[in-house]
């Protein structure tokens, strides 16, 4: 979907670029970089490396920064948010919703035409440019 007149986030009512378009998957992918990243780090420091703890770490990020600020730090440094597709703030539910299904890996990797992952698409969220 790379032509003028259909693109990624069209059918959400989203912009083609800019501020409000849809994140696309690099920057995605950064940004899932550096939160796990983040959780490694303080997972390493407060409990040696173990992995479950390294996981929570990563999930409560997730939960906790995109319910209070809508973006991880991931997001906020590679410069996206998380709304919900009607472009208010995700809530709680949402939040949680997001963050399981996230933890269970195969609906963040399968996406639809808007490139928008099974996750996001469950939770009524949207992954944009800030």
């Amino acid at each position: 979907m790379s032509n003028a007149q259909n693109w990624a986030g069209k059918a959400l009512g989203l912009p083609q670029n800019g501020s409000g378009s849809l994140a696309k998957f690099p920057r995605r992918l950064l940004a899932l970089v550096i939160d796990w990243g983040v959780a490694l780090l303080i997972s390493t420091a407060f409990f040696a490396s173990d992995n479950s703890a390294t996981l929570l770490i990563f999930a409560g990020m997730q939960f906790i920064l995109v319910l209070t600020l809508g973006a991880s730090f991931g997001h906020r440094i590679t410069g996206m948010k998380v709304r919900k597709v009607d472009g208010s703030r995700v809530g709680l539910v949402s939040s949680a919703f997001r963050v399981g299904l996230i933890l269970l890996v195969l609906p963040a990797v399968i996406w639809d035409n808007d490139n928008r992952g099974l996750h996001d698409k469950a939770a009524g969220t949207v992954l944009i440019r800030a």
